[in-house]
């Protein structure tokens, strides 16, 4: 098993991944340890003093003006956490969870929290023996996801509920059976593990390491189609890109060519058309836009996992600061836009599919049968494709504005990021499956035309009919499709090279 220290280098979306979904081990780089100590010490020499301090001294939200009494200022903690178990709704998936907890821990380790050395303990410890708050998913606006890190911070000290091993249970009794006991909360505890967007951040990096293989996964169902379409290729000529260097496109060109290596396509004259369908020509384009925006959203993701948002925020120089680098409006913008992106991938590759099936413009049998116009064919599916790119396009309008004002009227701003990242995590999910519709109409295109594939399409080809056998009379095709979702998911579908 993978182990990640924090602190010796920089973190990115696949640690998360490793982390959250193989179960990947984190430590702490013994430096690390040094600095939260000395930053521990400011806390506690802080929390004595006469300045006022957000969250150390004071009470939360509209209550800021409220000063806490110094034997109060501990307790506060434990109460801070109750009063923001507000969340909702169904919970929220173990890997999700989990990425929140590492995200937290990251942030963490970029130093600026005050954390007690204690608490930093219990909540690695609690991810790495494999136990799981169970956190409502509905609850946060994105100024910070108090609702989904309480939880978190309640089972460290022994309230709420946790899976382990896979029962559920209190969260006082799962660590009583694991041997380790609740941990006692100082000062700034509390709002250090829970003024954060770890819930944000951490489900934003899965939904980008799974938009990455979906993006490869629609490159590779693209080239098939266009093999079975007998698509013209003049369009990911690289002088096309250098006339107008798009976003991206040169880097979809590049990944549609190297895909369709050793086709026949390339012949001159093996083209059926002069121009084709722009969801075939306009390939590198939209493609490029879809990768454009997904390093992009990736920067925003790297900035997060790496830097410090504390409110308010420990600094070497041994004072505190309020800040409003909980703001997640760049984060949230760049997610709108990959949703957007990835939408219109979604409708180029729903167009390819109806294409294939339409033997007007395919010069293939109808719905692709081979035994003539008694069989459905792949007629049906086309009604999933719309439902598909019809859900996709509905999570793909923008949701980041128009938020309700918080806290009698002080929190008037916030940027709806949890439910931006959800969404988009969800787009992905039912684009996994528009590629795999793509994917198994594409094979049985190039079945039908029994055209000679290049080495790279070969393998893909091969690997869709490990799973799925060529349709010959009609059967039950929601189960393929799953099958080859299945095969994108896993990340076993041969893609193209490159980053």
């Amino acid at each position: 098993m993978a182990s990640i220290t924090l602190g010796a280098g920089s973190i990115g979306i696949e640690d998360v991944a490793a982390v959250s979904r193989r179960d990947a081990s984190v430590d702490l780089a013994p430096t690390l340890r040094a600095r939260i100590a000395a930053e521990r010490a400011m806390v506690e020499r802080l929390a004595g003093g006469e300045t006022p301090i957000y969250g150390l001294n004071t009470a939360l939200g509209a209550a800021v003006d409220t000063r806490l009494p110094p034997e109060e200022i501990a307790a506060f903690q434990s109460r801070a956490l109750r009063a923001r178990s507000v969340g909702v709704g169904p919970p929220m998936q173990r890997d999700a969870v989990r990425a929140m907890m590492f995200a937290r821990l990251a942030g963490m380790a970029a130093g600026g929290s005050g954390i007690s050395p204690a608490v930093l303990d219990g909540l690695l410890t609690l991810l790495n023996s494999g136990a799981t708050p169970i956190v409502p998913s509905i609850g946060s606006i994105g100024a910070a996801d108090l609702a989904l890190l309480a939880p978190v911070a309640l089972a460290l000290i022994g309230e709420g509920q946790v899976e382990y091993r896979g029962a559920r249970g209190q969260a006082g009794e799962v660590l009583a059976s694991m041997g380790l006991a609740p941990v006692p909360l100082g000062p700034k505890d509390a709002l250090a593990i829970i003024n954060s967007n770890a819930g944000s951040v951490g489900l934003g990096a899965l939904a980008l390491s799974d938009a990455r293989t979906v993006l490869d996964a629609l490159d590779a169902a693209a080239a098939l189609s266009l093999e079975g379409f007998r698509g013209n290729l003049s369009p990911l000529d690289p002088r096309a890109a250098e006339a107008r260097p798009a976003p991206g496109q040169a880097q979809a060109a590049t990944r549609l060519r190297a895909l369709l290596d050793g086709s026949e396509l390339w012949r001159a004259g093996a083209a059926r058309r002069v121009q084709d369908p722009l969801c075939y020509r306009c390939l590198a384009p939209v493609h490029g836009a879809a990768i454009s925006a997904l390093y992009r959203t990736q920067r925003t993701i790297e900035i997060e996992l790496r830097g410090s948002a504390d409110n308010p925020l420990v600094l070497t120089d041994g004072t505190m600061i309020s800040t409003a680098n909980f703001d997640l409006t760049a984060l949230t913008l760049a997610f709108e836009a990959l949703g957007l992106a990835l939408a219109h991938a979604a409708r180029m590759s729903g167009e390819r599919v109806l294409k294939l099936l339409d033997p007007g413009f395919s010069g293939l049998p109808r719905f692709l049968t081979p035994i003539g116009p008694t069989r459905s064919g792949f007629a049906a599916v086309q009604k999933t494709v719309a439902a598909l790119e019809g859900e996709i396009r509905h999570l793909a309008l923008p949701a980041s504005l128009g938020v309700m004002a918080a806290a009698n009227g002080v929190e008037d701003h916030a940027s709806m990021a949890p439910h931006v990242v959800a969404k988009t995590a969800q787009i992905v999910q039912r684009l996994i499956r528009l590629a795999a519709i793509e994917l198994m109409v594409a094979a049985q295109a190039v079945d039908l035309r029994s055209a000679p594939l290049g080495a790279p399409l070969r393998k893909i080809h091969e690997a869709v009919r490990v799973r799925v056998n060529k349709l010959e009379d009609d059967r039950a095709l929601g189960p393929d499709i799953e099958a080859i979702a299945r095969l994108i998911d896993e990340g076993a579908l041969p893609g193209p090279p490159g980053p």
